[in-house]
């Protein structure tokens, strides 16, 4: 064999082992478990969010919050609107615009922090008292007021469990029928309407607080006992 011959026969040899070797890293990279993304783990490294809370309906007009998080759950109408905040949950109430009314809010929150119950410093209480719900009593306070018009009343219940801290809270704003341009029987209207929405509402809210009861957060892995990784 000549040396161009020589020359030509290496030359394909090193063309067949440079194919063999991509072929191989191609075909392991596609396979290769580190490559992929853990199960619980976000593209960008970071843990998947891990749920805390559910929401579960119980029949065609109720529905069940659960927080395992902050260790409690309520049952309420379906028709309310649900947003979970960072220590809690609040509630819009839906407003009736069928109806001749100036009802400008219905919202009910409910808000979990450690520490002593204390209601909100106020100068008028319309009434105090206590609810009983299963072993649990809660502290109520009712608030009314008219100011430049505009009509508000809540109603707040507290429970202290340990050194955390329950707070329900009802809020309603009512304008001024004049300021909505209504005249005559309808001024009448809209304040007989929103007394019975308000109240309809209220009665709806202490309905919530009646089904609230505590949830046992499941107990975690003591980390002193976990295996290491392997």
């Amino acid at each position: 064999m000549n040396k161009n011959s020589k020359n030509i026969v290496i030359a394909v040899v090193v063309i067949i082992v440079i194919a063999l070797v991509i072929w191989y890293v191609a075909g392991n990279s596609g396979s290769n478990p580190s490559a992929q993304t853990p199960q619980g783990v976000a593209d960008n490294g970071a843990s998947a969010p891990v749920a805390v809370s559910e929401t579960t309906k119980v029949s065609g007009s109720s529905s069940l919050y659960q927080n395992s998080e902050l260790g409690f759950s309520v049952k309420y109408p379906t028709s309310w609107e649900k947003d979970e905040t960072d220590n809690g949950v609040q509630f819009v109430m839906p407003i009736d615009q069928s109806q001749v009314s100036t009802v400008a809010k219905l919202e009910s929150d409910i808000t979990i922090s450690g520490g002593k119950c204390a209601f909100p410093p106020v100068t008028t209480v319309k009434d105090r008292g206590t609810l009983s719900v299963g072993a649990s009593s809660f502290d109520m306070i009712s608030i009314s007021n008219t100011v430049q018009g505009r009509s508000y009343f809540n109603r707040m219940y507290s429970l202290q469990s340990g050194n955390t801290c329950y707070l329900f809270a009802f809020s309603y704003i009512a304008l001024d029928p004049t300021a909505k341009g209504l005249t005559g029987s309808n001024i009448t209207q809209a304040q007989n309407n929103n007394k019975a929405i308000m109240t309809t509402a209220d009665a709806a809210f202490t309905g919530m607080v009646k089904t609230f009861a505590f949830v046992t957060t499941p107990a975690g892995e003591s980390e002193t006992q976990a295996s290491p990784a392997k």
